[in-house]
Parts: structure tokens; C-alpha cells; sequence
């Protein structure tokens, strides 16, 4: 593997190429030598042996209080510390004292109402992201609760069920507070997955997979735009777990909540995963995926069979994508295959019906780019410019339908891009139809060095100022980012 002054054309099969949108076989992606210091753990870090602790599934958040249309939820802010590393405790900044934090359960259709504290020293924002909501109920950058003070968050839930998240969204603070744990899920239901037959309780898995360095205390050690010493990998907050798993089938629930990291995801033995969904919700028809691909903020929805595995298989999680030594962020985690059992589940052919596209009636064209490591610099842009939270960027009309061209200008840096507010469609990337896995409803979407992707955007639901900004969250709070006003 070659240096980050490097790139390197990496070649995997069909459909992980279409997964990110390339042509002719490859696509440009950065990595790292393996053993070398720029990607290696840090000097003095606790070694820790994978698969070596079982995998934890996030708490799930009970309602305080359930009335006919609406649950309440309580959350506290707060730092505590946890045991991440076996046998060391981590200083950490959570949700009600999880790492990571509680997931709320949601119905499409039923109002969530979650009051936020803020027991911290420092200002917080707490944004559900994929969320469509008022500007009042965004958690918007700037519009931060206090130390001390609370802030009741309504969420309507009118959108179809969808695996989303809550994060931190704090301006300038962002990256090291979701980096320190104020992350978790927020899986919304609806009667018409219900009716799908898809697994559920038991085998409805969340996996939330992030990354982090450490120092030789088990302390978490945070430095912006630093992807390249981030090399322990976690799911759930604990690093290279292992599962165990029956024979049957099991759906998963991934979130890439990492900062900068990009996985590119497959088993072990080569067989296929079956993803049934992304950002926004289900995708139309089930799709084979040998890799999954996810940036940061992206999530995927996906299947897996076990009931092809002899008992006692033992099957690795593994990345394909680097910065970092393939030996730590070249696994994720470990499934360990039990007796095949009875299995009422069912992924059918067809999941869910999408509108058709309307006509776009304005087109728009946004670039992004960031100092190169090479300049020393340490700014990030959208179409030249830095975030200004008094600057209005782009002008819409409520109710159009607008054709987004995004383009990665960076020479060597990966971005991705994610709109607040609104699920887009991905029309083509770079010039191509777009994989199947890309076919649903999105928030979020990956471009390598020089990819351009087209996005068709409808503006149909709330007014006001949200914005838009590159999810490698650490690229945002150096300026990349934006606003948009529907009016």
C-alpha cells in the first residue's frame, strides 16, 4: 500500500465498484503502509486482542410518559467513564450515561418529544439526523442549549421508518463531542415494514461501527482532522467484538458514527450480504451486496443468512480500506455461528414502492474542496467559501424540485455530502446509473477525490435556515458547511 501523497486504484468486484459510483472496474481511494508510525496505534497504547469481548446492544430508552399520540423522553448530558478497553476505564461524554448513547424506538405517524439537559461545561446541540423537521427541532449548529439549561426537541416522525441517529451538532465543537461519544440511534417503525415479515426482536441487531485512538491509559486521545492515528475500530463501543449467532437469518442495523473513517465492509468467506436498506429507509427491492460502503453519518440496513454456515463457523467482519495497519482497521468484528434453528422470517422481492421523480425546475452546482496537508493549511470550503453562520448561501422556493451537481475538488481527501431537512434521491455518479444500495432515499452520500454525483431534491415540508455540510464531521467544523433558506 502506498503513502497518502499516493493514490492507488483499488480493484474489487462488480458491485463494490458500483457501491461507490466507478467506472471501469476500480475507483481512487488513500491508504496508508502497513507497520508504519502514520498509521500505527499510538506509542504506548494498550494492545488489545480482537474478538476478544462479546458484542453490547445500545439500551433502549423507555418513554417516561405515553399518551395517544405522543411518547416523552428524558435525557441527560454528561460526562462518565466506561470500560471501553478491557480493564481500563474511558472518560467519555454520553447520553444518560451510555457509550454509546440509548436508542429511542419511534413510530412513523406518533410524535416523539425528548427533553435534552445539558449537565456539561460547554454548549451542546442535539440533532436528529435524517430527521425532517422545523428549524426550531433541527439542533442546528448555532442554536446550542447552555450549560445547566434543558431544550425539548418535538419530532413529528412524518416520514417512512428509517434507521437514523441523534449526534451533537454544536458549531466548532462538534467533532470532538461526537468523536467523545454524544451519539446514538433513533430506529423508526412503521406498519408497512412490519407487514414485511423481515427478522425483528432478537435478530434485529444495531452495529454502530467508529473508530478512535488511544492513549497508554485507555484515554481517548482527540485531534482534528486526524484520520490516520484513529485506529482502533469499535462496534457498539467495545473494539473487535464477537457475536454469537443461530443459524438463521438476522438483520442488521448499521451507523458509520465515526468522524472521518470510510468502511468498505465484507465477510470473510466472500459471500454475499443482502441489504434491504440505507439512509432514508428501504430500498425498493433487496440488494446483493459483496461489500457494504459506508461514509460517516451513512447507515445501511442489511441481512444476512446464517443458516448456510456449519455450527462453530466462525465468520470476520472485515474492512477493505484503510488509513491505518491492516491488522487493526482491517477487521470490524467476529459472527460465531450456531445450530441452525427455526426461522419465520422472510426478505421479500419487492420492499417498497418510491414516488416518481418530478421534474427539476432549478439546477445548482456546489464544490468542495479543503486544504491539501501538504499546503499546512487547515480550511474547508463549499464552492470557495468557509462557513459564515451569518450568510445566507442558497436561496429556495418552497415546494420546487431542484437538481443538486456536487463535486469533490480535493486532490487526495474523500468528502461526503449531507443535507438537513430533506432525503434526496442519487440520480447518477459520475455520469452512471447509480448501484441498487444507492437507488432509496438519502441524506448523506460519498464522493471520492474528483466523483461527482447528481441529486434530485424536493422542498416540500418546513421553512427556514437549515444547512448543509460534508459529514466527515471534523471537515465541517473546519468550514465546511453551508446554509440553505426555504421560503
Amino acid at each position: 500500500m502506498l503513502t497518502r501523497r499516493h493514490a492507488i486504484r483499488l480493484g474489487l468486484t462488480t458491485g463494490a465498484v458500483g457501491a461507490v459510483g466507478a467506472a471501469g472496474g476500480v475507483f481512487r481511494t488513500l491508504t496508508t503502509p502497513s507497520g508504519t508510525a502514520k498509521g500505527a496505534t499510538a506509542a504506548g497504547a494498550p494492545a488489545v486482542t480482537p474478538f476478544a469481548v462479546p458484542l453490547p446492544l445500545p439500551k433502549v430508552l423507555k418513554p417516561y410518559l405515553r399518551t395517544g399520540t405522543a411518547d416523552f423522553y428524558a435525557v441527560t448530558m454528561s460526562r462518565t467513564s466506561h470500560e471501553i478497553l478491557p480493564g481500563r476505564r474511558t472518560d467519555v461524554l454520553t447520553y444518560n450515561g451510555s457509550f454509546p448513547g440509548p436508542t429511542i424506538r419511534a413510530r412513523s405517524g406518533r410524535t416523539a418529544v425528548v427533553k435534552q439537559i445539558n449537565a456539561l461545561e460547554m454548549p451542546t446541540s442535539v440533532h436528529l439526523h435524517g430527521g425532517n423537521n422545523p428549524v426550531a427541532h433541527d439542533g442546528g449548529m448555532m442554536d446550542t442549549i447552555a450549560p445547566g439549561r434543558s431544550r425539548t426537541y418535538v419530532y413529528a416522525n412524518k416520514q417512512p421508518g428509517a434507521t437514523l441517529w441523534t449526534h451533537d451538532h454544536a458549531h466548532h465543537m462538534e467533532s470532538e463531542h461526537v468523536y467523545r461519544g454524544l451519539s446514538g440511534l433513533y430506529l423508526l417503525g412503521d406498519a408497512a415494514e412490519d407487514r414485511l415479515g423481515l427478522p425483528s426482536g432478537a435478530y434485529e441487531v444495531p452495529l454502530i461501527l467508529r473508530d478512535a485512538q488511544f492513549d497508554d491509559a485507555g484515554a481517548m486521545v482527540y485531534t482534528m482532522d486526524d484520520a490516520f492515528n484513529r485506529t482502533t475500530i469499535m462496534v457498539n463501543g467495545r473494539p473487535w467484538p464477537y457475536l454469537k449467532v443461530q443459524g438463521r437469518k438476522y438483520r442488521f442495523r448499521m451507523l458509520n458514527s465515526s468522524n472521518l473513517r470510510i468502511f468498505i465492509l465484507r465477510l470473510s468467506d466472500g459471500s454475499q450480504m443482502t441489504q434491504i436498506g440505507s439512509d432514508g429507509g428501504l430500498l425498493p427491492a433487496p440488494a446483493p451486496a459483496p461489500v457494504l460502503v459506508l461514509s460517516p453519518g451513512e447507515r445501511a440496513d442489511f441481512v444476512i443468512d446464517f443458516a448456510q454456515y456449519a455450527p462453530g463457523t466462525q465468520l470476520v467482519l472485515e474492512n477493505l480500506i484503510g488509513p491505518g495497519p491492516v491488522e487493526q482497521v482491517g477487521k470490524v468484528m467476529r459472527f460465531d455461528v450456531g445450530e441452525k434453528v427455526a426461522d419465520p422470517s422472510r426478505v421479500p422481492d419487492v420492499l417498497t414502492t418510491l414516488p416518481a421523480l418530478a421534474k427539476p425546475t432549478v439546477e445548482r452546482t456546489f464544490e468542495l474542496q479543503m486544504d491539501e496537508p501538504e499546503t499546512g493549511g487547515h480550511q474547508a470550503y463549499i464552492n470557495g467559501k468557509t462557513f459564515d453562520a451569518k450568510r445566507i448561501d442558497t436561496e429556495i422556493r418552497w415546494g420546487t424540485t431542484e437538481l443538486w451537481t456536487v463535486t469533490n475538488k480535493s486532490a487526495t481527501i474523500p468528502h461526503n455530502f449531507h443535507t438537513h431537512l430533506v432525503q434526496f434521491r442519487i440520480l447518477e455518479r459520475d455520469g452512471q446509473p447509480v448501484y441498487p444500495a444507492e437507488a432509496g432515499w438519502k441524506d448523506t452520500v460519498l464522493l471520492f477525490p474528483g466523483q461527482t454525483v447528481k441529486l434530485q431534491l424536493t422542498f416540500d415540508s418546513h421553512r427556514g435556515v437549515f444547512p448543509y455540510h460534508c459529514h466527515m464531521i471534523d471537515h465541517s467544523a473546519m468550514g465546511m458547511m453551508a446554509h440553505m433558506k426555504i421560503t
